[in-house]
């Protein structure tokens, strides 16, 4: 048996001071530091873990050991930048939780599985639509619209034009989420890269966004609420080639022997939100397409929930946090950690709230119809009927046109114009006449309902 070479000598300079006073009196609380994460299991940066070391031990000797314990585990992902630096990552407890909950609950077969369930009752479709459109407000929000969401959902139902800069804003992030979905099955590109940019800001305000064309000069910065420089990004020389080097690294086949360990998709995508982030390389609208392609590489590997997940309505409510996911990673030599952290935090919250809509609907779908049957009143309505009642009833939506409701469902305008005025002819909704169509909605219910019963009478939500 081949004998493991003796160790002789000491060559590590954190190890040689750890030996030495005053260090080697606390010697037992430095090495319980040697590990990657704290004993709650998170992957902290060094400004939060400094607070948390036992009082009197040194915090660069500390930080030493952390990182020590954390470069032992990390995995280079890619290089990024100029000069070139490797992003590298280290996998967590909660990345392969979110991991797990990602691919049981959030892969087109999770999503046929959901649909199937359903059955035929349209109502989740109508959902889904709505959730569509909560991804394309929430990412405009949170780069400044200050359009509302309900102003900006009536907008998208209704198909009318936008009217303000913010509400174009809307719209384009609208078409550049569809675009990313119909563009799913292509190679990552320069060209793509441009393509999802120009789709998404074409039309709002041509020469400050400059659509599909990349910045020429350094002058584009990152600044935070105060102005001050945040983020300066690699220069403008070379952006082209390294945007041909990220998209080459984004189409290498899962088990590619250019890949030294298997990377799973939600991981290599959150990467790639993070290296359009970095790169900067439009004058403005990054962080949307960011995000966007975040959702085309889910697409594009076969996670088809995710069209109707929206991720930026959680970015939307901590916006401090998201940023400084970025500053971390930049700050630490790179350290993908921080920025994956955060987004498996927001994805993991975001995919259960989209299990949870599903089961309310099918929840609230049978105990619909199982009154409907018991009080006679079900046979009246058609199932598209029954499915605009609830979308109603549950403030999914608060108004409807034949239009809007022909798209949600996949159905002929005159099939769609049909159910709204059975409803209205039943007393359920009520019509009123706005611009050129007619609006419809959930009745009041002092007015009661012909043929119907006390539960039938509609609960209007407020928002």
């Amino acid at each position: 048996m081949k004998k493991p070479p003796a160790l002789k000598g000491r060559t590590d300079p954190v190890f040689d001071l750890l030996v030495r006073p005053p260090q080697k009196h606390r010697l037992e609380d430095y090495l319980a530091l040697l590990k990657p994460l704290d004993d709650q299991g998170r992957y902290l940066p060094f400004e939060a873990l400094r607070y948390r070391w036992a009082p009197g031990l040194d915090a660069r000797l500390c930080w030493a050991l952390v990182k020590k314990a954390r470069a032992a585990q990390h995995i280079n992902l890619l290089p990024l930048g100029e000069p070139v630096q490797w992003g590298k990552y280290l996998l967590t407890p909660l990345a392969q939780k979110t991991i797990s909950i990602v691919d049981r609950q959030a892969s087109t077969a999770a999503l046929e599985y959901m649909t199937s369930q359903i059955g035929e009752r349209a109502h989740f479709s109508y959902l889904l639509n709505d959730l569509i459109e909560d991804e394309a407000i929430a990412s405009s929000q949170l780069e400044g619209a200050a359009t509302t969401t309900r102003v900006a959902k009536d907008m998208l139902k209704q198909q009318r034009q936008p009217r303000t800069p913010d509400e174009r804003m809307v719209m384009g992030n609208y078409r550049m989420m569809n675009f990313a979905w119909e563009r799913r099955y292509e190679p990552m590109s320069v060209e793509l890269i441009a393509a999802i940019h120009r789709v998404g800001v074409e039309g709002i305000d041509d020469e400050q966004y400059s659509p599909g064309v990349f910045r020429a000069n350094d002058e584009v910065v990152v600044q935070d609420g105060a102005g001050d420089t945040v983020h300066r990004p690699p220069p403008a020389a070379g952006l082209v080639s390294r945007l041909e080097r990220l998209s080459h690294w984004i189409n290498l086949p899962e088990g590619s022997p250019q890949e030294t360990s298997y990377l799973h998709p939600l991981i290599k995508a959150i990467t790639l939100h993070f290296a359009l982030g970095y790169e900067h390389p439009f004058r403005d609208g990054n962080g949307r397409v960011a995000r966007a392609l975040f959702y085309w590489f889910m697409f594009k590997n076969e996670f088809a929930a995710f069209r109707y997940i929206a991720i930026s309505l959680l970015l939307r409510n901590a916006p401090v946090k998201y940023g400084r996911s970025y500053l971390h990673t930049e700050a630490d030599e790179l350290d993908l950690t921080y920025f994956i952290e955060f987004q498996c935090s927001v994805i993991q919250r975001a995919v259960l709230g989209f299990t949870d809509v599903y089961r309310k609907s099918v929840g609230c779908t049978e105990e619909f119809e199982r009154r409907l049957k018991n009080c006679g009143f079900f046979d009246q309505l058609t199932e598209k009927q029954r499915a605009l009642y609830e979308v109603a009833k549950n403030g999914v939506a608060k108004e409807f046109t034949a239009s809007n409701v022909a798209e949600n469902f996949a159905c002929s305008h005159s099939e769609a114009a049909s159910a709204l005025d059975g409803l209205d002819e039943l007393r359920v909704f009520e019509r009123r006449k706005m611009g050129r169509e007619w609006v419809f909605f959930l009745r009041n219910p002092v007015g009661g309902w012909k043929h119907g019963s006390e539960f039938l009478r509609p609960h209007v939500v407020t928002a």
